[in-house]
């Protein structure tokens, strides 16, 4: 591991120094809402409005304010650089350490990250947000970074905040938000930041007690698009329609304009509560509107088409997205994949095999494996069919639905393949696979088409084995292919088994 040489931070100390003389006032753009809300593009302050009120000097003596303001000069382009990629450093060094639960504290004091800390606090903005791949990692981070000065500052808890949503950890997400909140003046951000977690992690109620807390709360503005974006999302995610639409009503009354967050959570409740229809109309608005789609909306707008089953919609939202970003993540990938399977379309098999070249064997799924045997099976293509099949046996992927079964059985009868019939049965059984009657019953006639009758009463023996009991149709099977190698005698004894078990005869046989 290497370690960072300290002479290499004297630039960033005597530039801060310098800039700590400074009594020119430089606006500074803060990070305000945590990474995992649901962000908006609120309007910005006007160019003619006055500058925010500096506070007032430390009475104290200590040049460190006791919270980050947005009044506080900043580094200037170069040392922002160099501080940037100080942090990046540190942050690679501590994702190389092991999971699940590593001890940060010597490499943050091998790469002099509390001398960073005291060239800015932007130190430990940066450096959370860049671990948020590894949330418990970074809210670990968070605790050693609290025992140094200056105290945190209400941006760095939001991002810890965030942090504790992605881990699942909302006792934590709770208790940061209190020890801010009594160390600070908490704000809608910080608000937002607990709404987010609580939202994330599917606790309807206590995001709602957040959202009325801040609406009491006089130490900060009322909610703000943001906090209503959050409760859109949560209504959504929870299927409640009828209170997501009425929050966007409360959020139009408050005299907030509707952001690219709004509308996303919006299509979002929509596409969970499979109204493709409202998703639609409000996909529309947003085309006529002022609010222009972002990649985050067409990759929406994919997931519903795909579920819907709207294929030639689904290659449009494919190709916009695709167009904004230059790619498409595997989710989306999968979800026109199983579109693709599920729902007939000109070329399918084509398109499924192109979009399988971007995933890896590792980034399959064991209900893609079965879509795709499906796929192949009702298209008649044995040989992709067997690849599939043989793929989900080596992944040990068990097929337990029926249907599947007997798209492969019809596959193979509609080939005359009875051989490879008969080796999948064996293959299936041994795997676990669900076995029906008809495999056995198709393995009959087929061995009965082919003149193959001492193998065709060999099925017998499997399918008592299997617990399968001999019904009407097994003893017709029978019958009918003795008749056809004119074997009455025997198709004779078939019609008295079938009059002993009390099935009955049909009216058009009569026993010769």
């Amino acid at each position: 591991m290497s370690r960072r040489p300290a002479c290499s931070l004297l630039p960033l100390l005597r530039r801060r120094r310098a800039l700590h003389g400074s009594t020119t006032p430089m606006s500074f753009t803060s990070v305000s809402v945590p990474p995992d809300t649901i962000l908006s593009t609120s309007i910005p302050r006007p160019p003619d409005s006055p500058p925010p009120t500096p506070p007032p000097p430390d009475p104290s003596g200590n040049r460190w304010l006791p919270s980050w303001s947005p009044a506080s000069p900043p580094l200037p382009p170069f040392a922002a650089a160099q501080l940037r990629a100080a942090v990046s450093s540190i942050a690679a060094s501590l994702l190389a350490l092991p999971e699940p639960d590593p001890d940060p504290a010597p490499d943050l004091h091998s790469h002099a990250f509390p001398t960073l800390l005291a060239v800015s606090p932007l130190a430990s903005l940066e450096l959370l947000s860049l671990l948020r791949a590894r949330p418990r990692l970074g809210l670990a981070v968070f605790s050693f970074r609290r025992a140094l000065s200056p105290a945190p500052v209400l941006g760095e808890f939001a991002l810890a905040i965030s942090l504790a949503s992605r881990a699942r950890d909302t006792d934590a997400a709770a208790a940061l938000f209190a020890d801010a909140a009594a160390a600070h003046s908490p704000d809608q951000a910080l608000y937002n930041a607990l709404m987010a977690a609580y939202m994330h992690n599917g606790l309807l109620d206590s995001c709602l007690e957040t959202f009325h807390a801040l609406e009491l709360d006089r130490r900060c503005g009322p909610p703000n698009v943001d906090s209503y974006n959050i409760l859109i999302a949560l209504f959504g995610r929870s299927l409640l329609v009828d209170h997501m639409e009425a929050t966007l009503r409360s959020l139009d009354a408050a005299g907030h304009p509707r952001t690219i967050g709004t509308y996303n959570a919006i299509i979002a409740g929509y596409l969970t509560a499979w109204m493709w229809e409202k998703m639609e109309a409000v996909f529309q608005e947003m085309l006529s509107g002022h609010v222009a789609p972002d990649a985050t909306t067409h990759l929406l707008m994919l997931r519903g088409y795909a579920h819907a089953g709207m294929i030639d919609k689904m290659e449009e939202a494919y190709g916009r997205a695709y167009k904004h970003t230059g790619k498409v993540d595997n989710v989306h990938i999968r979800a026109m994949l199983c579109a693709y399977c599920k729902f007939d379309h000109v070329d399918r098999i084509q398109k499924i095999e192109k979009l399988l070249q971007r995933l890896g064997p590792d980034e399959y799924r064991p209900w893609l494996y079965v879509l795709l045997i499906r796929v192949y099976a009702q298209e008649g293509l044995i040989e992709g069919m067997e690849l599939r099949i043989a793929e989900a046996l080596e992944r040990n992927i068990i097929v337990t639905t029926a249907q599947v079964m007997r798209s492969i059985i019809s596959s193979y009868f509609q080939c005359d393949a009875v051989d490879k019939l008969a080796r999948f049965v064996r293959l299936a059984e041994e795997a676990g696979w669900k076995l029906c009657r008809s495999l056995f019953h198709c393995k009959m006639v087929m061995y009965g088409k082919h003149h193959r009758l001492e193998e065709m009463i060999g099925v017998l023996d499997e399918m008592e084995c299997y617990k399968f009991d001999r019904t009407k149709k097994t003893f017709w099977i029978m019958h009918k292919a003795y008749v056809c190698c004119e074997r009455r005698a025997e198709a004779n004894t078939i019609l008295g088994m079938m009059l002993k078990q009390g099935f009955g005869l049909p009216h058009s046989i009569f026993v010769q």
